[in-house]
């Protein structure tokens, strides 16, 4: 009797550890975006973004109603090179800017898509933008340079001058963090600065804050591999599947089409992705295990049984993350390093500080090398550089957003 008795009490308990690494965490992540996608034309882009912002507002009362936080409301519309055809440059700018504008009365993010998606693309619309996003403060965009078609060079080309050109003439040097390069990702991800659509528009997508989730899963499973893809699939898919039946109750009742949710756990400041991983490899990222570790979270994203759409793997964004700009300044993460995590599925290079120096031809590089490692895998992947006009190697940067940590430059191999 008594045997029977410690047995059934560690059965108890052995099925408490278990239930509780697999996926009972408590505090529920937040909702990081609510993205409409929305093809704008001139003469009737009021009312189509009010439109939008209606179905967006309700939405986030709806996740608010069941426990979530929402962060932001979003709109993309179309690559803006289809509805400022026509006009000027400084007719263009002049659009852009009332767009932005609105933005900001409206409360809502907006990305205006790529400047160029193929090298056949007019370079004028990549001028336009990189004016844009140095003197307007909220408009994002990007440029794609690979695709199923293949690694589009002058695109990568492209991207390197805009960059130095923004880190030159905006703010701060700000105006790079609302730009990004993709390369093969496919459209109607919620995250910006990459996202796009190119079809009729009228849909919308999700993506999720969920660092904590994975931070919480970590803590509890001890570095066994085994144990944490099945704990973090499971914990992931809790929240994911209900954020999905939420968008799809949504969907139902304006009509807007649901395109899916971004399951990648996206962090933000001290809601670390880095300290969540350094709690599985019980070392600093960047220590040895750091790959397997962004493996785990990568095959239990992949595994999350929802309409996935985005990058759906592992964001490190240096300067967003508060462990990793911490480890950048360290030195225990490069260039070199990230892109290595990224062969397991990350999202490249994100957020990277760069000496003021930096040369078009040095930007161009990393840029193809992250398109080529995207292209070879066919994985989505970015790069999101951000020079510090005036500012060298081993000097800080001093950008001036909340959702940037600043850290250290280092200086480039």
């Amino acid at each position: 009797m008594n045997f029977n008795r410690r047995c059934y009490a560690a059965l108890v308990l052995v099925l408490l550890l278990v239930s509780t690494a697999w996926g009972q965490v408590g505090q529920k992540p937040k909702v990081r975006a609510i993205t409409a996608f929305v093809r704008i034309d001139r003469d009737h882009y009021q009312q189509q973004i009010a439109d939008a912002l209606t179905i967006l507002r309700s939405a986030k009362a709806a996740y608010e109603k069941e426990g979530y936080e929402v962060e932001t409301i979003r709109i993309t519309t179309q690559p803006f090179s289809e509805y400022v055809s026509g006009m000027s440059d400084e007719q263009a700018l002049t659009f852009l800017k009332v767009l932005d504008d609105l933005s900001v009365k409206e409360k809502f993010l907006p990305n205006v898509g790529p400047a160029m998606r193929r090298d056949r693309d007019d370079p004028r619309y990549v001028d336009i933008l990189k004016k844009a996003l140095s003197t307007l403060p909220n408009i994002e965009g990007s440029i794609i340079v690979a695709d199923e078609y293949g690694i589009q060079w002058k695109a990568v080309k492209a991207t390197a001058e805009l960059v130095k050109y923004v880190a030159d003439h905006s703010a701060h040097s700000q105006g790079t963090f609302n730009f990004t390069a993709t390369a093969m990702l496919a459209p109607y991800g919620p995250f910006f600065p990459g996202s796009y659509f190119l079809g009729v528009g009228h849909q919308f997508a999700v993506g999720l804050e969920s660092a904590n989730v994975v931070d919480e899963v970590f803590a509890s499973t001890h570095g066994d591999a085994n144990l944490a893809t099945k704990a973090l699939t499971d914990a992931l898919s809790k929240y994911a599947v209900q954020c999905e039946a939420i968008a799809r109750r949504i969907a139902q009742q304006s009509g807007w089409t649901y395109a899916g949710l971004d399951p990648t756990p996206a962090p933000l400041a001290k809601v670390s992705i880095g300290a969540a991983m350094e709690k599985f490899i019980g070392a600093k990222f960047g220590s040895s295990g750091t790959l397997t570790a962004a493996y785990v979270i990568t095959h239990a994203v992949q595994a999350v049984p929802v309409k996935r759409v985005g990058y759906s793997g592992l964001m490190v964004p240096v300067m967003e993350d508060a462990t990793l700009a911490q480890r950048w300044e360290e030195g225990t993460i490069n260039i070199d390093s990230l892109l290595a995590y990224s062969s397991v599925c990350g999202t490249g290079l994100d957020t990277i500080p760069l000496p003021g120096d930096v040369t078009e031809e040095q930007l161009a590089r990393i840029v193809g090398d992250m398109a080529s490692l995207a292209f070879k895998w066919k994985k989505p992947l970015s790069a999101r550089m951000q020079p510090v006009a005036g500012k060298k190697a081993g000097e800080r940067t001093e950008f001036d957003d909340p959702y940037l940590t600043n850290t250290l430059i280092q200086k480039l191999p």
